[in-house]
């Protein structure tokens, strides 16, 4: 090729090359829960309201007594939903049977201390249990010992 053709031609990117995402948006199913905004200092929740379309009132009365609250529509607008007319929390956010709620988020912390605790002292009490039925002459763990089964002569 000659310098003059050389100049005249266009450099071209191969097609798969392109950027094509600001064109055309990518397609995924839809959620069966909308996403939304969450505020800072709450932690969110959707809570069952119902089961079977049957009013599940135990279920979320347990959840107000733990702290929860149902979200009100006015404080997540971006939500768009149609309004259930047979629905018994009329300006909250209930969706198939669940209801979105809410908790400062210092009263999920000490639950979640709340629940560790109870989960290490079960534990302990389980393991404790476990190793109160220990004989000396055949020790459930026997200490500085390698477990496992060794075939052979032996470490060589």
């Amino acid at each position: 090729m000659d310098k003059a053709t050389e100049s005249n031609t266009i450099k071209r990117t191969d097609r798969e090359l392109e950027n094509r995402e600001s064109k055309v948006k990518e397609w995924k199913p839809a959620s069966s829960l909308p996403e939304f905004n969450q505020k800072a200092g709450w932690s969110y929740r959707w809570v069952r309201s119902s089961l079977l379309n049957e009013p599940d009132n135990m279920n979320v009365s347990a959840k107000m007594r733990e702290g929860w609250e149902p979200v009100k529509h006015s404080e997540h607008p971006e939500i768009q939903l149609a309004a259930d007319p047979n629905s018994q929390y009329k300006d909250g956010i209930e969706i198939g049977g669940v209801l979105l709620c809410k908790i400062p988020k210092e009263l999920m912390e000490q639950r979640r201390a709340y629940v560790d605790k109870a989960t290490r002292n079960q534990t302990e009490a389980v393991d404790a249990q476990y190793m109160n039925q220990n004989d000396p002459r055949m020790p459930k763990f026997a200490e500085g010992q390698e477990s496992g089964t060794k075939f052979g002569k032996g470490n060589k």
